[in-house]
């Protein structure tokens, strides 16, 4: 299928699956008139990468998580099939936003003490 094609049965944009292309995320062959070509797969490959990056996950880290990620359901938390270092990347991931999140609370009740607030 062609890019447009593959932008509408996703509602991501040409933009971002150029983008998810040149970051190693998504695969496309050329035809002979050198337009990208994507597999039927790659509609499932799209939903996967928006679902990871709305988990918060960065794009390089993605491109470690796809290749573990084989089946239609996304449900990580299963642990079945994973390869063996994903878990402890994602475990990083999670203790990363933990300390974003303790830090903003934080700054949350400094500023909330300076107005008077609780």
């Amino acid at each position: 299928m062609l890019i447009g094609e593959l932008s509408r049965r996703t509602g991501v944009s040409r933009r971002l699956l150029r983008y998810y292309e040149d970051q190693g995320l998504l695969q496309a062959g050329r035809g002979p008139n050198g337009y990208r070509a994507y597999g039927e797969d790659a509609v499932t490959v799209v939903a996967r990468i928006r679902f990871l990056l709305d988990a918060g996950l960065t794009t390089e880290v993605i491109q470690a998580v796809l290749p573990c990620v084989d089946d239609d359901t996304l449900d990580l938390a299963s642990g079945a099939d994973w390869c063996a270092e994903l878990r402890d990347l994602l475990a990083g991931q999670l203790a990363a936003l933990d300390e974003r999140l303790s830090c903003l609370q934080e700054r949350r009740t400094s500023l909330a003490g300076l107005l008077g607030r609780s």
